[in-house]
């Protein structure tokens, strides 16, 4: 929910930013693209079904209400060696409340409070700027995997696109560069981010004050490396690195509904920088942070027709253990099949294998965490790649920044602000395609859950979940599209949900300034 504070403040920077962009087109003539989309969904159970609410920004995510998204945004023009760029996006509506349970001390009891998206909040405001291949960005942007396809992939393990933006100061190349000295035979692109998650008043309100943890205020890395071999090749490999963390912010921490403990986490210069390289301090513990991500690796062979096949894995890590490839097959195994013709029958396909159950075996012992023992040695296992023992698990508002195939603690209507289902094994399938003048997807996928590796639960959990989508843009109105979504889940990780959604979206641009 958007405090009375945040609303105030929000009431002063749309004007401003408003202002700034027609200062900005007021120079010269440029377009800026805008959308208009109206939302209506419906269903059955708390939730929006699973494929109707991932990996689309945390836009949607209750089982019925009404939306409308104004959103704004002006591109950088790749031709020129500087360029600039800006967008906002606005949500504001109504949705269903989902009821969360809450420690009442006073009566030794939980009490229920409803909880749902506030009714108006600020989605995306951003500006950037670009000098030949390097960018720069301050705010909140929406953002996709770099490396998956972002409509049919289950999700990327480390920067999905599944939840909210976190606002933040990012610098990277605006695409792959080549290396100096290769001929193109080697490219480079990479990325660097510092933010600040901006969900406090989130957590206050949907955390239980019962167990675990939550922190206020923690500060948001991210970063990321990729080398790529010639894309003009028959052949090219795509191989490197993304990491993200928090640290910072403050710690609470409750025991049977007292607060036990409380953690302030630094943010000094070499906090910063630390976080930038996370290495040990001594034996297996790491400075005060949290760090995760993942080796990517993808290989691709492009037809003669111009069709494409990609293979691909994304290992996830914790610690040192999983840095080292010490958890089995844990990762997200993929195949995708790109048609030569996007608007092809079946224009695009995507299998996928997804395995969180061995990180690196369900024993941690560090020597450091038990000041005064004799024990020595170190065993880096249970590494729960989404849970942490000092900052909240890896999420913006209740949902998951890294894949969601793993339920968010958003559905944990105790209050429970943790993954309860980390060691989880499954599978996940992806078509699109036009059929006629309608576009279409298809989604569907099935997970087996034994819970976490501290907190194993007492039966292993399960779910299936199938979407399907379609697309019509209007003959008369090549702006205007009307889109379809009816979906289900059946289980006990998301529940049994069934819902629709009917999205009906006009796209335009404005052009300003003089000739």
């Amino acid at each position: 929910m958007i405090s009375k504070k945040n609303f105030r403040r929000l009431a002063v920077v749309l004007p401003l930013a408003v202002g700034c962009m027609a200062g900005f087109t007021a120079a010269a003539q440029e377009t800026v693209g805008y959308e208009a989309e109206v939302m209506l969904n419906a269903g059955s159970g708390d939730f929006a079904p699973y494929y109707i609410a991932s990996n689309r920004h945390g836009l949607l995510t209750q089982s019925s209400g009404a939306l409308l998204r104004l959103e704004a945004e002006r591109g950088f023009d790749l031709s020129r060696r500087f360029s600039y760029g800006y967008g906002a996006e606005v949500l504001t509506g109504y949705a269903d409340k989902v009821d969360y349970l809450r420690y009442d001390p006073s009566a030794e009891a939980f009490r229920a409070h409803g909880e749902g998206p506030a009714a108006i909040r600020l989605q995306q405001l951003y500006g950037e700027v670009k000098y030949r291949g390097v960018f720069l960005t301050v705010g909140m942007k929406a953002r996709e995997s770099a490396l998956l396809n972002f409509s049919l992939s289950s999700g990327d393990l480390v920067e999905s696109g599944n939840a909210r933006p976190v606002p933040e100061v990012r610098v990277g190349f605006v695409d792959f560069q080549d290396i100096p000295l290769t001929d193109g035979w080697v490219q480079i692109q990479g990325e660097i981010a510092y933010g600040k998650f901006a969900d406090n008043d989130w957590m206050k309100d949907h955390y239980n004050y019962y167990d675990w943890h939550m922190n206020l205020g923690a500060l948001y890395h991210y970063k990321r490396c990729y080398f790529r071999t010639k894309p003009s090749q028959p052949v090219s490999v795509t191989v490197g690195m993304q990491t993200a963390g928090q640290f910072g912010g403050t710690t609470y921490v409750y025991t049977d509904g007292v607060e036990t403990k409380r953690y302030v986490g630094r943010t000094s210069v070499k906090d910063f920088f630390n976080m930038f390289i996370p290495r040990q301090q001594s034996g297996s513990r790491f400075y005060d942070g949290n760090s995760l991500g993942s080796w990517d690796i993808m290989a691709r062979y492009r037809f003669g027709d111009g069709a494409q096949l990609k293979a691909y894995l994304q290992k996830p890590w914790e610690d040192g253990s999983g840095i080292g490839w010490m958890n089995g097959f844990d990762g997200l195994w993929g195949i995708e099949y790109e048609a030569a013709q996007p608007d092809a029958i079946v224009g695009g396909a995507v299998v996928e294998y997804i395995d969180f159950t061995n990180q690196s075996g369900p024993i941690h012992w560090s020597p450091g965490d038990s000041p005064g023992t004799t024990i020595t040695s170190n065993a880096t296992g249970a590494d729960a790649y989404y849970n942490n023992f000092q900052y909240n698990s890896y999420m913006n508002y209740g949902m998951s920044l890294g894949t969601p195939f793993l339920p968010a603690p958003i559905y944990n209507t105790d209050g429970y602000m943790a993954y309860i289902d980390t060691r989880v094994r499954g599978f996940h399938a992806g078509v699109k395609g036009r059929i006629g003048n309608v576009d279409y997807r298809l989604l569907g996928g099935y997970r087996k859950g034994w819970g976490d590796g501290k907190s194993p639960t007492a039966a292993t959990r399960h779910d299936t979940s199938v979407m399907l989508e379609g697309c019509y843009t209007l003959p008369s109105m090549p702006a205007m599209r009307v889109k379809a979504q009816v979906g289900f889940d059946s289980g006990d990780m998301f529940g049994d949900n069934f819902g629709a959604c009917v999205t009906v979206a006009y796209r335009g641009s404005l052009n300003f300034g003089k000739k």
